[in-house]
């Protein structure tokens, strides 16, 4: 009786679940029952309504088995849900989908190393299932956060953690692509599940990296070692994580990758953030490369305090991607990149010059390694600038140039944009040179159709005025970066060294026909560009290299931008220079005058070959021949020497030692040339700041040379004057008077021009124009001549000089000095 009550109650059940029974085998380890299996999967085909009570059915079983330890049946579950859930692609497949998802959760959840890889290959080959419909109520935050768990395995086992972390990897692949190609796809983006994932596969990323850096360079990994070496599943899984980020959600993706970086201290060193950047870089969208760069600046200024090799690092990390971006699109950032990285180098030289206070009058090894650091981050960001600038296209390269032109302190003005009012002169001077670095880096390889592109006058007037600071470093600096813009044909490396050339065509030259626009731009800034080497031959602190960049710099001019005008130009300019070193006014050491002596020889050789006019080539020949036998410490192969004898004075040298100018004015006037400039002796041009402080006591000046011309005729004011009577006022007051009076001086002047002969009229403009003129010319001698002094003025009279004084109070000064 009570096998037959079993019986009766085992046909009541439903038939789903006497399907579902049947496909488990008595013995486990045989294996799922295909007959039955068919069975179930053609009734849940047939009857997808059942579909839900299928699933919830086999989720109950499998979750007792689990319980039991009978991972055999387990298996078995696992398997008939997924061929259930490849089988049928219906509506109702949702609710069986959540019952799946619960028993994959139930196997995640298990501390059994094999069911957390079976629940997580069953959970890919659902995320590789393309649904129908999107799921609006469906979400994976216990997946990412039970897989990212999973990638952070530390199981004492090797094989087994290995195995482990490769199947949380591959889980968060398979969240990903389900996320992505569902309708929600914008959950998984969202800030708390970003910073699980990221920085679970960076730890994967990291582990291997520190074993490959020991290790040496790995091989390149087939199919199989990729699904084996957690590392390159991982750099795979990110780079499609990246791959498939959108513009609203690319920050979130980038940022947890900072705070992995910073949580385990891979700023110093830096070969895993660089990878790391490397991988973001390319695997994103070009488009998107400026959001990076942005978050990198932003990450800059929040670790602005810590140590000089973190910033370093960081700044490192910031050049690579910028290598990356600049051959594509780098958006809005451009300014925004050199302005930040400006601020931190003017912060680094804060932090160098605060560190060296500090330790005033105890110098510690701590300390000077902290210089050092300091040095390697200006470094780092100047090399960045350089980089960045180099890689840029001309128009905004020049945009550039002009930008950190500005950025260029100058001492006792502080309408700079870079504030280094605190730094002091030493910090200022730092500063002046990082700048100058930058931009020499900038400028490199710069190549513009016309010198007024690349020297345009707000940034040439800028970049001169460091070339007459008293540091020599500064001034070298600023040469370099005229030698970048103005040679266009890459000579500049032929030219290296100051020295006598022998045959200047050896050195095969390239140049082009001096353009308009160049012929122009000499005629209005040549004289600026005289004038800063003129005035940078004469300070005292020069070495041998500021003479081999002043000697550049004139042959480079000769070169690019040289007409028969430069060319008289050139040659007063080098006269002048020689007149520095014979007369020394200025009191330089004997080296510096014997190096301009050697500076004008070398060049003027350059000069003469390069026209090519022989009477000249002779000249300056038979003068070089000279001075190697009776004056070799006047030739740049002696003088910068190690050991050189100087001589003790220059007064006694022969006129033979030297390049004169009447010599050189017959030999370039049988050829063409226009030689009567030669005898003007070679001045600098006033400075626009010259004038600006000068403008008031011309001024001053005018209003005293008016006063003095009328002063001349007080007695014809005197007959002039008019008695002030009641009719001279009526009249005055009378516009009826006036106006006739008007009317009869027009009438006058028209007939006179209409009657009158064409000589008078002429003759009579002659003489107001000379009167003009006249007035014109006191005015401009009394503006140029100094104004007398107390102390007496001199005069020279017969070779004898004279001192003639003038009283106080007979001296003119201007109204406003007066009261």
């Amino acid at each position: 009786m009570p096998a037959r009550v079993c019986c009766c109650c085992a046909a009541l059940r439903p038939r789903y679940k006497r399907l579902v029974d049947n496909i488990f085998p008595e013995d486990p380890k045989d294996g799922l029952v295909k007959a039955d299996m068919e069975k179930l999967t053609f009734y849940a085909v047939s009857a997808p309504e059942k579909l839900d009570r299928i699933g919830a059915y086999l989720a109950e079983r499998l979750s007792r088995d689990v319980v039991r330890h009978r991972y055999g049946y387990v298996l078995i579950a696992m398997e008939a849900l997924d061929q259930l859930l490849m089988a049928c692609h219906s509506q109702s497949i949702k609710p069986f989908v959540e019952s799946f998802l619960h028993m994959v959760a139930k196997l995640l959840e298990s501390g059994e190393p094999k069911l957390q890889v079976l629940g997580t290959n069953s959970f890919v080959k659902f995320a590789n299932i393309e649904e129908d419909t999107p799921s609006y109520h469906r979400r994976y935050d216990f997946f990412v956060s039970r897989f990212s768990a999973m990638c952070h395995s530390c199981d004492h086992d090797p094989e087994i953690q290995t195995e482990i972390r490769i199947a949380g990897i591959r889980g968060i692949q398979g969240v990903v692509r389900k996320t992505v190609n569902d309708e929600l796809r914008a959950t998984i983006w969202e800030p708390q599940h970003m910073d699980k994932i990221v920085p679970s596969l960076l730890f994967n990323m990291q582990k291997i990296e520190d074993i490959d850096s020991r290790i040496g360079p790995p091989s390149s990994p087939t199919g199989g070692e990729k699904e084996e070496n957690p590392a390159l599943l991982a750099e795979n899984c990110f780079r499609e994580l990246l791959g498939r980020a959108t513009y609203g959600n690319m920050n979130n993706a980038v940022r947890p990758v900072f705070a992995h970086l910073d949580h385990h201290r891979l700023w110093d060193p830096n070969e895993f953030a660089v990878s790391c950047f490397k991988i973001i870089m390319y695997s994103i969208q070009a488009q998107y490369s400026h959001h990076v760069i942005q978050e990198i600046l932003g990450h800059l200024d929040v670790r602005k305090r810590d140590s000089p090799r973190v910033r370093a690092g960081i700044i490192q990390v910031l050049l690579e991607a910028v290598a990356i971006a600049a051959k594509g699109s780098i958006g809005p950032t451009v300014l925004e990149v050199f302005n930040t990285l400006l601020k931190h180098l003017r912060i680094s030289v804060d932090f160098e010059l605060g560190d060296r206070r500090s330790s005033a009058g105890s110098a510690t090894f701590s300390t000077s390694s902290k210089e050092s650091d300091e040095r390697i981050v200006q470094n780092a960001i100047i090399q960045t600038i350089g980089f960045f600038g180099s890689n840029l296209p001309d128009y905004q390269r020049s945009e550039i140039m002009m930008f950190i032109m500005g950025k260029v302190p100058v001492f006792g003005t502080t309408s700079q944009s870079l504030d280094t009012s605190h730094l002091g002169d030493l910090g200022t001077r730092r500063i002046q040179i990082m700048l100058l670095r930058s931009l020499l880096m900038v400028t490199s390889g710069y190549k513009a159709t016309t010198i007024t592109n690349a020297l345009p006058p707000p940034f040439l007037d800028p970049l001169l005025s460091p070339s007459l600071m008293e540091d020599s470093e500064l001034r070298q600096l600023v040469l370099e970066i005229l030698h970048n813009l103005i040679d266009r044909h890459d000579n500049r490396a032929k030219l290296r060294g100051i020295r006598i050339i022998p045959d200047v065509s050896d050195l095969k030259i390239k140049r082009d026909k001096i353009s308009r626009q160049d012929v122009s731009f000499m005629k209005k800034h040549g004289q600026q560009l005289y004038r800063h080497i003129y005035l940078g031959c004469k300070e005292e602190d020069n070495v041998q290299k500021n003479f081999e960049l002043l000697f550049t710099s004139l042959a480079l001019i000769t070169i690019e931008l040289a007409n028969e005008e430069v060319v008289i130009d050139l040659i007063r300019l080098a006269i002048a220079l020689q007149d520095i070193a014979i007369i020394n006014e200025d009191n330089l050491p004997m080296f510096n005058r014997c190096g301009v002596m050697a500076l004008v020889a070398a060049y003027l050789n350059f000069l003469s070959q390069m026209i090519a006019v022989p009477a000249f080539c002779q000249h300056v020949s038979k003068v070089i021949e000279t001075r190697s036998l009776e004056a070799s410490y006047f030739l740049p192969e002696t003088i910068f020497k190690d050991k050189c004898n100087l001589p003790k004075s220059l007064e006694k040298h022969e006129k033979n030692l030297f390049f004169l100018t009447n010599k050189i004015a017959e030999s370039l006037g049988g050829s063409g040339y226009s030689v009567e400039r030669l005898s003007v002796p070679y001045v600098p041009q006033v400075t626009d700041e010259d004038r600006l402080s000068r403008r008031k006591s011309i001024v001053d000046t005018v209003s005293i040379q008016v006063d003095i011309l009328t002063g001349n005729n007080i007695e014809d004011k005197i007959d002039n004057t008019e008695e002030i009577t009641f009719e001279a006022l009526k009249k005055a007051i009378d516009n009826n008077g006036l106006e006739e009076q008007e009317k009869e001086k027009r009438r006058l002047v028209i007939e006179k021009f209409q009657k009158a002969p064409f000589e008078e009229i002429a003759a009579q403009c002659e003489t107001k124009a000379n009167f003009l003129h006249d007035r014109l010319a006191q005015i401009l001698e009394l503006t140029i001549r100094p104004p007398p002094s107390p102390s007496g003025t001199m005069t020279i009279t017969a070779g004898h000089a004279h001192y003639q004084s003038v009283p106080v109070y007979e001296m003119k000064f201007p109204d406003l000095c007066v009261y």
